[in-house]
């Protein structure tokens, strides 16, 4: 069944040349693009798909039935299926079924994150360039509402932005009420979802109660919204640009890490530390308090980032940069029927040619235990390092080298069966199990490095 809408207009500002011309922007060449169309079935995706033919782009839709409308539900997808039907458009469908464990509460995040799950799964599957959604402009009021009681700042009220991580919103400079016209005038089929005719959720009551009497007070209000979007998101663009140039001149050149100079970025304004630390996931205002009086050797975690607080640095790691192996076999024996094994450790480990010494060890087999393994440090660890008198706490081996703290997490230490400290590359190795003259079984360790051409 066709719902059509009842208010009247006598034009429409919606237009499949102004459509194109919204995709130029956001792809350049959209006939040399791939999308996945998000329809749901009611007039803005339905409007979405008809345009998208009728200019004649490469194309397949997306359909989620999540079973939660009963019949309505089956005839929003029978329309989506005849309109693929019709035109000869791939349609990929998911049924939400018992193994989606619908919740109780948040029933509109669980339906979000089904079917971006989806999409994602397609668009990877199917090689497809965008995701294209059927936001409008009055969806854009309603977001502006909604961040405006969260204090979610310019950001939030800058609105939903037209291409966000290859999500592709060609329809939010046009009215809810355009595009009911544009569908009447093409006789377009679509949906309506009279569920969104409840109050049941704050955006379904923004839209049915505020909205309505925003737009009552003015004739050219979402006009005039829609420049103040614009303005807004102008605006967003040039505090960020000032943003990345106030980053830039702290930024301490680092080839594998992100380090900014904690001095400097303290000296500046509230706002400025906010914007910068909220790039790597630090958003409270306690814990950035926290950053800047901490003591060197400190640690902040963010869901993807650490900060490490090494004197004047602040050392931005990210969370899988770190995810390395902690254990590395090097030989699971000896053969004790050659007088001599050797291990070259160039490409086992990275990091070791960065600290400008070569490693060329040598070991009494016969004194190790196996296997030998590289390993991280640990708690108490010790050795007796060659050229030293007595015993040494890696730790105090490290406070010794002045070395910082990022490196210390970079150093391996080579260990026997039992776990035994050999030696710390590449500085020492362990005076106890190093060559001698009553040695006959040798086990050398080195780092040549292979010359480039």
């Amino acid at each position: 069944m066709v719902y059509l809408c009842a208010k009247e207009i006598l034009g429409t500002m919606l237009e499949i040349s102004k459509v194109r011309k919204q995709l130029e922007n956001l792809t350049h060449f959209p006939e040399n693009q791939t999308y996945l169309l998000a329809v749901s079935g009611g007039a803005d995706s339905m409007v979405l798909a008809f345009i998208f033919q009728d200019i004649g782009l490469h194309f397949q839709i997306a359909h989620v039935n999540y079973k939660l409308r009963g019949k309505d539900s089956d005839l929003d997808q029978q329309t989506v299926e005849n309109f693929c039907v019709k035109n000869k458009i791939l349609l990929h469908l998911y049924e939400v079924s018992e193994k989606d464990d619908q919740p109780e509460n948040s029933v509109q995040l669980w339906a979000r994150t089904i079917r971006y799950r989806f999409f994602r799964n397609i668009q990877e599957k199917e090689n497809l360039n965008f995701l294209v959604t059927a936001h409008h402009l009055n969806d854009q009021l309603e977001t502006f509402i909604i961040n405006l009681s969260k204090a979610s700042g310019i950001n939030g009220l800058s609105g939903i932005p037209s291409n966000d991580n290859n999500i592709l919103r060609p329809l939010l400079p046009f009215s809810k009420e355009e595009i009911y016209v544009f569908a009447k005038e093409n006789k377009i089929e679509y949906r309506e979802d009279l569920s969104n005719k409840k109050n049941d959720y704050l955006r379904n009551e923004i839209r049915n109660e505020i909205v309505p009497k925003l737009l009552e007070t003015n004739d050219h209000f979402l006009d005039n919204f829609k420049k103040s979007i614009s303005i807004l998101d102008q605006t967003k663009n040039f505090v960020q640009e000032q943003i990345e140039k106030i980053e830039a001149r702290i930024l301490i050149v680092n080839n594998e890490n992100i380090v900014l100079d904690k001095e400097k970025l303290n000296k500046e304004s509230r706002f400025v530390k906010y914007e910068i630390l909220k790039k790597y996931g630090f958003e409270k205002e306690e814990e950035i308090r926290k950053i800047f009086t901490a003591e060197t050797g400190s640690s902040f975690f963010s869901k993807d980032f650490q900060v490490i607080i090494n004197r004047n640095e602040l050392i931005f790691i990210r969370k899988e940069q770190k995810q390395d192996q902690n254990e590395i076999i090097l030989a699971e024996k000896f053969d004790f029927s050659q007088n001599q094994i050797t291990i070259n450790l160039e490409n086992r480990i990275t990091g070791i040619e960065k600290i400008h010494k070569n490693i060329d060890w040598e070991f009494d087999a016969e004194k190790m235990v196996f296997p030998l393994k590289l390993r991280r440090k640990k708690e108490g660890d010790f050795f007796y390092p060659l050229g030293f008198s007595g015993k040494k706490k890696v730790s105090k081996f490290f406070k010794d080298e002045k070395l910082s703290i990022l490196a210390k997490q970079k150093i391996w230490l080579l260990s026997d069966g039992n776990d035994i400290v050999l030696g710390i590359l590449p500085f020492r190795q362990d005076k106890r199990y190093a060559k001698d003259e009553k040695t006959k079984y040798v086990l050398k360790i080195f780092n040549e490095k292979k010359n480039e051409i």
